[in-house]
């Protein structure tokens, strides 16, 4: 991945197919297609995980270009980054989050 020189970070298209592919079901016993992605996620659909149980919420790709989810984006990668295996985890109340993703629909 090319990484932007003047500011010293991926581009925020790089950025979002990182998370995208760093999404997984964390070990949840599910079927995988041959690329190593969950079956039960629709296509253009990506798994966040939410809160301290870090609940599985299944959430459309469209929200990334939201500046609300983008808000959420930003407090994790302050919490976690995204250079972990643990799946792109929101570190907010689930019940802020469901409000949030309401609205978004």
């Amino acid at each position: 991945m090319a990484i932007d020189k003047k500011s010293n970070k991926l581009p925020q298209t790089a950025v979002l197919k990182q998370i995208l592919r760093r999404c997984s079901s964390l070990g949840k016993k599910q079927s995988y297609d041959e690329q190593g992605l969950p079956l039960d996620v629709p296509n253009g659909h990506f798994v966040v995980y939410v809160g301290p149980n870090r609940s599985r919420y299944i959430v459309p790709i469209s929200f990334l270009t939201r500046p609300e989810f983008q808000t959420l984006l930003h407090l994790a990668e302050e919490e976690f980054g995204f250079d972990h295996d643990m799946g792109l985890t929101i570190p907010c109340d689930e019940a802020v989050f469901q409000s949030l993703t309401s609205m978004l629909r």
